[in-house]
C-alpha cells in the first residue's frame, strides 16, 4: 500500500493554487477574493495577477490539472505494473487513493465549480476522465473477464464515487489515520470489483 503523501508546492505558482482551492472549497468559488488568495500565500492581491490572468484560471487549472495528472499516473502505472493485471490494479487504486485523501478541496471545487469552466475547459476535463475511467475498465476486465464492459464500466464509477467520498467523512479527528484509512478504502475498492463477478442467485417460484 502506498503511504506517499502528497508533494509540497515548490514554486509560488503551487502555492497560489493550493491556497486557490482550499479556500474555493471552504468558501465557494464567488465567496473568495484575489484579495484573500494573496493574503494566504504572503503577497497582495494585484501581485496574483503576474502569475495568474484571474480567479477563473486559477479555477481552470486547478481542474484540468489534476485531470491530466490522474491520468499521467494511471498510464505510468499500467506501464510500470507488468504482467500481473491484479498488481495494475492495486496500483490504480492506490494511485487514486493519494489524491483522494491528499487533495480533498479539488474534489469540492470538481463537485461544485466544474460548470464554471469555460466550455473548452468543461470539454477538456470531460476528455481526460473518459479516458481515465476507461483506462480503469481495461484492467478491471483483464483482472475479471466474466462481466460485459458496461458492468465493468459501471463499476469504475461506483468505485470512483467510493473513493472521492473522502470530502464528506467527517471531520479528520473522527477518521481513522491516513495509513488506516487507505487500507480501508483499498479493501473496500477491491471488495467493489470482487462483487461484479458475483451474479446473484435467482429464486425460483415453487411448484403451486
Amino acid at each position: 500500500m502506498s503511504n506517499t503523501q502528497a508533494p509540497a508546492p515548490t514554486s509560488r505558482r503551487e502555492q497560489i493554487l493550493k491556497e486557490a482551492a482550499r479556500l474555493f472549497a471552504e468558501r465557494g468559488f464567488h465567496g473568495v477574493g484575489v484579495d484573500e488568495i494573496g493574503a494566504a500565500v504572503g503577497i497582495s492581491g494585484p501581485g496574483l495577477y503576474r502569475h495568474f490572468a484571474g480567479k477563473d484560471a486559477m479555477l481552470a487549472e486547478l481542474l484540468v490539472g489534476i485531470s491530466e495528472r490522474l491520468l499521467a499516473g494511471g498510464r505510468m502505472r499500467v506501464e510500470e505494473g507488468g504482467d500481473s493485471p491484479e498488481a495494475v490494479l492495486d496500483a490504480l487504486i492506490d494511485g487514486h487513493i493519494d489524491f483522494a485523501l491528499d487533495d480533498r478541496p479539488l474534489i469540492t471545487l470538481h463537485d461544485r465549480e466544474l460548470d464554471r469552466l469555460r466550455e473548452a475547459d468543461r470539454k477538456r476535463v470531460r476528455q481526460l476522465q473518459r479516458q481515465y475511467v476507461e483506462l480503469w475498465v481495461e484492467v478491471v476486465r483483464r483482472v475479471h473477464p466474466g462481466p460485459s464492459e458496461s458492468q465493468a464500466r459501471a463499476a469504475v464509477h461506483a468505485v470512483f464515487g467510493l473513493l472521492n467520498s473522502t470530502p464528506h467523512l467527517g471531520r479528520p479527528g473522527s477518521l481513522p489515520g491516513r495509513t488506516e484509512m487507505a487500507r480501508l478504502l483499498h479493501r473496500l475498492a477491491l471488495g467493489a470489483f470482487g462483487a461484479v463477478e458475483e451474479e446473484p442467485a435467482v429464486a425460483v417460484p415453487a411448484a403451486g
